[in-house]
């Protein structure tokens, strides 16, 4: 009679892996990369370099000499937290405020929860988060450098589309279509700079199945139909659905920050609250906070609602009715 193997579960693999989970976030990305360092230059670069390396080395310090554990800076989750977090940052950041940046996504919203899979905020975004209350000033330069193409387009300097709102009202905002958000944003961090790469970035996702669709499509709705009812009763206040959805940080958050595996719902239902929470939220802060934009802070809170959600919604386990 032939031997029997016995095993601990899984019992069934797959050639998926954390590894190459990031790396197709990372190749997402890379659309929405190339073209703010196109337009941003030397100094995106810099952000984006020094993003990257401190998220990276960070990491290693930390579980190599503080947790004493294997190194985990192999599996990409270091160098995905470290272009995000230089995506939501004005490519005029000094260099220490970004280090500073990635130490708040790695070492406290991350690490200090125990590393990838145990932390309950979105670690880049945490970072930016810290970085808007802590230095203002540095968060809100939006003034542009000269990059490789597009130079001198006085269009895109000063406040970005939804400073200008917060500022002027709707008529500050009456010369921007959003033919020209869609193509190319004027003003704001650099991963805002393109819709149009964003959202290659998110078909790329859903092709390779990296992400769900839900937790983004449920953002996308609720924003268009929160700002459209305003909208709809006095244009004259509120702004549309189209300029909401392609302003700001809503795409990058929306499909690359929302549906991270870790800090969202495991469910498509509680995907689905977790995206209408989000989306409400950004909304109420953009016409009622104190900031012009509330993507990041919206996801934060609703990252913090996620235990309770996983607890209402979650699938029925195997055998049972």
């Amino acid at each position: 009679m032939e031997r029997l193997i016995v095993s601990p579960s899984p019992h069934l693999h797959t050639k998926t892996s954390t590894k190459s989970l990031m790396r197709d976030v990372v190749i997402a990305l890379l659309p929405a990369v190339v073209v703010s360092v196109l337009f941003y230059g030397w100094s995106e670069l810099l952000v984006l370099g020094t993003s990257v390396a401190s998220c990276v080395l960070l990491e290693y310090l930390i579980t190599k000499y503080l947790l004493k554990k294997a190194c985990t800076v192999g599996d990409w989750s270091a160098v995905v937290t470290g272009v995000l977090l230089a995506l939501n940052l004005p490519s005029t950041t000094p260099w220490w405020v970004v280090f500073i940046g990635a130490v708040v996504a790695i070492g406290v919203a991350k690490m200090t929860f125990g590393g990838l899979g145990q932390n309950l905020f979105n670690p880049a975004i945490a970072g930016r988060v810290f970085l808007l209350i802590s230095f203002p000033t540095y968060m809100t330069d939006w003034t542009r450098p000269q990059g490789f193409i597009g130079g001198g387009l006085d269009t895109i300097t000063g406040a970005t589309p939804l400073g200008a709102y917060a500022e002027g009202g709707v008529s500050a905002i009456s010369e921007i279509s959003s033919l020209d958000l869609l193509f190319y944003n004027i003003g704001g961090s650099a991963g805002e700079l393109s819709a149009i790469a964003l959202i290659i970035g998110f078909v790329y996702l859903l092709a390779r199945k990296v992400i769900r669709p839900y937790i983004t499509l449920s953002i996308l709705v609720s924003v268009a139909a929160f700002s459209g009812i305003f909208w709809a009763i006095n244009p004259e206040v509120y702004t549309g659905p189209g300029f909401n959805l392609l302003t700001g940080g809503l795409l990058l958050g929306s499909i690359f920050m929302a549906t991270d595996y870790v800090t969202s719902p495991m469910s498509n239902l509680g995907g689905v609250i977790y995206g209408f929470g989000i989306g409400v939220i950004t909304m109420l802060i953009r016409y009622f906070g104190a900031y012009p934009e509330g993507v990041s802070f919206a996801i934060l809170i609703m990252n913090s609602v996620v235990p309770l959600i996983n607890k209402w919604c979650h699938a029925k386990k195997y055998g049972r009715a």
